[in-house]
């Protein structure tokens, strides 16, 4: 039993590693604000979501269980709110969506004779 603790505790902590350093990389490859948003507020609250229940499976005292839980609780709620507060800010105060080129839709390329 304390094998599969370890090995579950391990995984969700190298997923959650993952996800992180993944949404940090969308930060700096997407071309707006918008999509850089999306991505990293939807890699950020799985990420630290599984960061802490890797986090969790370790635990062997009560209370930093309990500790670790809440944490986990407002990460899932306060991050998603915090994302749309942003981009509707964002979208008030005139940041417009970037449009995407014919090109990069994949039609109206221009055909080579």
């Amino acid at each position: 039993m304390n094998l599969l603790l370890e090995i579950s505790s391990g995984l969700c902590l190298l997923v959650g590693s993952f996800l992180c350093f993944s949404g940090g990389i969308g930060i700096i490859r997407f071309p707006d604000f918008y999509t850089r948003m999306h991505a990293v507020s939807v890699t950020d609250t799985l990420g630290a979501g599984l960061i802490l229940l890797g986090l969790m499976l370790q635990s062997p005292n009560g209370l930093v269980l309990i500790k670790l839980m809440l944490i986990l609780i407002c990460t899932l709620f306060i991050n998603p709110s915090a994302s749309h507060a942003l981009a509707k800010s964002a979208l008030k105060n005139g940041l417009i969506p970037r449009q995407p080129t014919p090109d990069a839709q994949g039609g109206n390329k221009p055909s080579k004779p």
